[in-house]
């Protein structure tokens, strides 16, 4: 009995070891590809600023996080609050989070319509939703940009319809930000909720009308509660990219409406301050995390309780 032991443990360790070996690859991959650059970002941010950029190496400083969300005055030297990147937090986390909850209020009944559709039709409308990722996001926002400018579709429509006797200022404000960004992720948030609403077995919402449900009981108490997964996924692959979007904003919302990802990039580029850029970067990693853990947590709490 102790030998067959010892040889199931051998076998379990070398079974084991087999499997590191063979994911070593793809370890290697992720640590020299995401691991590895974070770190080196990471120290860029306790080092010293350089004189033309890049950083003074092995010479540590606090200042790179310090400027986060304070600054001192250049002529007297006093401490005070950074409102400049805490109104370009606030805006990133105000339009990432509205773009999620109205993307998520177009893309359930798209979804649905979808997933209620004869099987042979439901390929022809996901191939319509996923038209839009065979064209660059920078085109994409260049052709939102021809609908919302003084100029453009919508302003040209009002004018004709006697609607509006000047055009409407959309473009270089937040709104732009904000219609741009829920054009280009309204896929994102469509196909994971269609992959659950899919699934969905549709006798259960038979039954709820059988039980008297109304219709917004049998949506809030039997369908929502069966597709959480869906809405979680889509909601985390609208809010991540929103939060760090950069192309929507540089072109959208001009020069005064920036977000995290045009300050980030300020920050290596002409502010030539590489430590405050990393820590800008590390900063965003961690309210993306932060928000994700907060959120996934809330949600699954009494995830699977909703019934008739």
């Amino acid at each position: 009995m102790g030998l067959a032991q010892q040889a199931a443990d051998r076998a379990e360790r070398d079974a084991i070891r087999k499997r590191w070996y063979l994911s070593s690859p793809a370890l290697i991959i992720i640590f020299s590809a995401a691991i590895g650059p974070l770190f080196v970002v990471l120290l860029y941010s306790f080092m010293v600023k350089g004189d033309y950029g890049d950083v003074k190496y092995w010479q540590f400083s606090l200042d790179g996080w310090f400027n986060v969300v304070a600054e001192r005055d250049m002529f007297d030297d006093t401490l005070g609050l950074a409102w400049a990147n805490i109104s370009i937090f606030w805006r990133s986390i105000k339009l990432s989070f509205i773009t999620t909850i109205i993307t998520l209020f177009f893309g359930f009944p798209t979804a649905y319509f979808i997933a209620t559709r004869k099987p042979d039709k439901r390929d022809l409308w996901l191939f319509l939703i996923t038209i839009p990722f065979w064209t660059n996001i920078l085109i994409r926002t260049f052709a939102m940009q021809e609908v919302i400018r003084n100029e453009g579709i919508v302003n040209s429509a009002l004018m004709g319809l006697g609607l509006i006797n000047q055009p409407i200022q959309i473009m270089f404000t937040d709104w732009a930000i904000l219609f741009g960004m829920v054009y280009v992720y309204l896929p994102l948030m469509v196909l994971p909720l269609y992959a659950s609403l899919e699934k969905l077995d549709f006798r259960l919402v038979e039954a709820g009308y059988d039980l008297y449900a109304n219709r917004f009981q049998v949506l809030w108490r039997v369908i929502i509660p069966l597709v959480k997964p869906g809405i979680v996924a889509g909601c985390i692959l609208v809010f991540i990219p929103s939060l760090g979007a950069y192309v929507i904003p540089r072109v959208l919302g001009g020069g005064k409406n920036m977000m995290l990802g045009n300050l980030i990039d300020l920050q290596f580029g002409q502010g030539r301050n590489w430590p405050l850029g990393s820590a800008l970067s590390i900063t965003l990693m961690v309210i993306v995390t932060l928000a994700l853990l907060v959120y996934v947590r809330n949600t699954s709490k009494g995830g699977g309780s909703g019934h008739v």
